[in-house]
C-alpha cells in the first residue's frame, strides 16, 4: 500500500485569514517502509513573514523571495501524491492549506477520505498524555536531536517513524512476502510478491509409536474412546 507522509510550513494559523504555505514537504511509503522517494519545495508566499512563524521554521522573506509561487510547482507535487492517502500531524491544518493553494489556483482539492491523522491516532493508543511530534519521538526513542527549528521535509521523516510505531511498529503485518522494487521509472514502484515455500514438519516412526504408547497410559483420557487415539 502506497502512502504519503507529508508536512507544511506556513505564515501563521488560517488559510481563510490570509495566511499561506511557504513550504511542503512530502515522503513516500509502501507497506510502512519508506522508499526514499520525496517531494520538498519552498513557495513565495506573496506576502510578509510574522516575526512568529519565522521563529518556528526559520523562513525569512529575503529566503523565500526567489521561490517560485505554489501554482509554479502544483503539477509537481500532484504528480508526486498522487491518489494516496495523506498522513499529517494534525491534519486537518496542513490539509487546510494545501486544499486552500489547491483552490486558489484553481485545481481540485483533496478529499478528506484520503486524510490519516497521526494526533487523532495518537489520542486513541496514548489518552491524556502529550501528543507532539516532540513528544511522541520522546516516547518511542526517535533521534531528534538534528531538529533545531520546523522543517517540512524533516519533520515528515520523523513523522514517518512516529507513524510506523502508532500502527504496531516495524512487524505491522508479520508478513512474510512483500519486497518492495524500484522500476526504471522513478516514478513508479512494484511490490512484488514472494512466496516462500511451506516446510514440511515430518514426524519420524519411532516418536509416533513413543507417543502412542504414553497415551495409553493416560487414565479417562479427555479424548474418550476415540478409535484414532487407540
Amino acid at each position: 500500500m502506497r502512502e504519503i507522509v507529508f508536512d507544511t510550513e506556513t505564515t501563521g494559523f488560517s488559510f481563510a485569514d490570509g495566511d499561506r504555505m511557504v513550504e511542503i514537504g512530502c515522503l513516500e511509503m509502501v507497506n510502512k517502509v519508506e522508499t526514499g522517494r520525496t517531494f520538498h519545495a519552498y513557495f513565495h508566499p506573496e506576502r510578509t513573514m510574522p516575526a512568529e512563524a519565522q521563529r518556528v521554521h526559520g523562513l525569512s522573506d529575503a529566503f523565500l523571495a526567489d521561490k517560485p509561487l505554489f501554482v509554479q510547482r502544483v503539477e509537481d507535487l500532484l504528480d508526486f501524491i498522487g491518489d494516496s492517502p495523506l498522513v499529517a500531524h494534525n491534519a486537518s491544518f496542513d490539509f487546510g492549506f494545501l486544499n486552500g493553494e489547491l483552490q486558489r489556483c484553481g485545481r481540485a482539492t483533496v478529499g478528506l477520505n484520503r486524510m490519516v491523522d497521526t494526533v487523532a491516532m495518537a489520542r486513541m493508543r496514548h489518552p491524556g498524555a502529550k501528543h507532539s511530534l516532540d513528544a511522541l519521538c520522546n516516547r518511542y526513542g526517535i533521534d531528534r536531536s538534528h531538529r533545531t527549528v520546523h522543517g517540512a521535509l524533516l519533520d515528515a521523516q520523523l513523522l514517518s517513524q512516529v507513524y510506523v510505531e502508532l500502527t504496531g511498529g516495524r512487524q505491522i503485518g508479520l508478513g512474510l512476502v512483500s519486497d518492495v522494487v524500484a522500476d526504471t521509472a522513478p516514478s513508479t514502484l512494484i511490490v512484488a510478491t514472494v512466496v516462500r515455500p511451506p516446510r514440511v514438519f515430518a514426524v519420524a516412526e519411532a516418536d509416533r509409536a513413543r507417543h502412542t504408547a504414553f497415551l495409553k497410559t493416560v487414565v479417562n483420557p479427555l479424548w474418550g474412546s476415540d478409535p484414532a487415539m487407540a
